[in-house]
């Protein structure tokens, strides 16, 4: 009597929300794969672990590019006051001008900061990207990039750097275009478009992937309420939301195009010993032939259509954002109520987004600066200031 085959096995443990994949062989009482460990395991390419280094990689380039943003800003040179003034260079502008202890907007301007003006005017459409590297200050910086740590290295080790990596820099991009077709008075920066990228592939990978995981509704739901409140802080004065649902949006199309994962009974098929028959033991109690193969699709049609789908709105949405913003289309002028989609006014905030600007009067070394946006006037004792010097005072005045 011919030897039972050996089912395969592949289980989902669920810890804490994070499911991990990995098959699991059965024992079984074939003398051949007893006698061989290979015959026993083989591993699931489609469910490896992988090493996380990129997202590492990522945080050490965004803390460099902050090292190099407060070396240009040189807050001693270029501004009257300045807080933690040890540091010489390296110190910061005043809380009135910066709160987030970092550099002046003029800075970050020159380090690549998203203008509008610089993109549609100037041709410079490289902005788009290297904003997401730089950030307004301290507290800026160490918010994204734990977030990064926390949500990035959980994601590249179940889907490599290659497919995590694309993701994120697209998904910046994405936040960048909106931003860019809806904030045109003032500079941006910072990669939470790119991390709220990451969150939306989160939350596209459990819905494409959603048969093979366990405890699914908890974990959608708390996607679902982390997705919530970080889009609900948007709603505040000075922070970008239109780059948090532009790379939001982007990551969660791009979730289903880049971490779509194959079906069990496929994986059972593929890695399933075969017995010297050439029977294939795929959790069948008396087996398939390998023809039996097409009887477990390798993606669900569901998937299939979301990847299709996803896609093609990637295309169009990427090619229609990038033609309106190269136009110097302001979308605000097509939606009156879009604006509140990044900040609501409220008796405690404004939000204006007027640039800032001054009218300077000159007296011998006395200087009055008067705020065009509030009509606040300030007068001051300078020695020959340059005019970043004056900038930095009007920022100040203004906020």
């Amino acid at each position: 009597m011919a030897a039972a085959p050996e089912n395969v096995q592949i289980r989902v443990h669920s810890r804490r929300g994070v499911n991990t994949i990995h098959p699991v062989s059965v024992e079984s009482p074939h003398p051949a794969a007893a006698a061989s460990p290979a015959a026993n395991y083989r591993e699931v390419k489609h469910f490896k672990k992988w090493f996380p280094w990129l997202i590492p990689t990522f945080v050490v380039a965004n803390v460099v590019m902050f090292i190099i943003s407060m070396y240009v800003n040189n807050c001693p040179k270029n501004s009257i006051s300045c807080v933690a003034g040890f540091l010489g260079r390296f110190s910061f502008q005043p809380f009135k001008e910066n709160p987030l202890l970092g550099p002046s907007s003029s800075a970050l301007g020159k380090m690549g900061a998203l203008d509008v003006a610089k993109v549609v005017d100037k041709h410079q459409g490289w902005r788009l990207i290297t904003c997401m590297w730089l950030h307004g200050g301290v507290f800026h910086l160490l918010a994204n990039m734990l977030s990064l740590l926390v949500i990035g290295i959980r994601l590249e080790q179940e889907f490599g750097f290659v497919r995590i990596g694309l993701l994120y820099l697209i998904s910046g991009l994405g936040g960048s275009l909106l931003s860019a077709l809806f904030i045109q008075s003032n500079i941006s920066v910072g990669a939470s478009g790119a991390l709220f990228g990451l969150l939306g592939a989160m939350l596209s990978e459990l819905i494409t992937n959603w048969t093979i995981y366990a405890n699914k509704m908890a974990a959608f739901t708390t996607l679902v309420v982390i997705v919530a409140i970080n889009l609900a802080v948007g709603i505040l004065p000075h922070v970008d939301n239109f780059a948090h649902i532009g790379g939001f949006v982007s990551g969660f199309l791009l979730g289903f195009v880049f971490l779509i994962r194959p079906q069990f009974g496929w994986v059972n098929q593929r890695y399933a010993p075969i017995s010297p028959a050439g029977y294939s033991s795929a959790a069948s109690p008396a087996g398939y032939s390998s023809t039996s193969r097409a009887a477990n699709p390798k993606f669900m049609a569901y998937q299939r259509v979301l990847w299709l789908l996803s896609l093609i709105l990637l295309i169009v949405g990427f090619t229609v954002g990038l033609v309106l913003l190269l136009r110097g289309v302001d979308l605000n002028d097509h939606c009156s109520w879009c604006h509140y989609l990044s900040c609501v006014p409220t008796s405690k905030w404004s939000c204006n987004t007027q640039p800032i600007s001054c009218q300077a009067e000159q007296t011998g070394s006395q200087y009055t600066l008067t705020c065009s946006n509030s009509s606040k006037s300030r007068s001051y004792s300078l020695l020959n200031p340059t005019a970043t010097q004056i900038q930095g005072l009007c920022a100040q005045l203004c906020r």
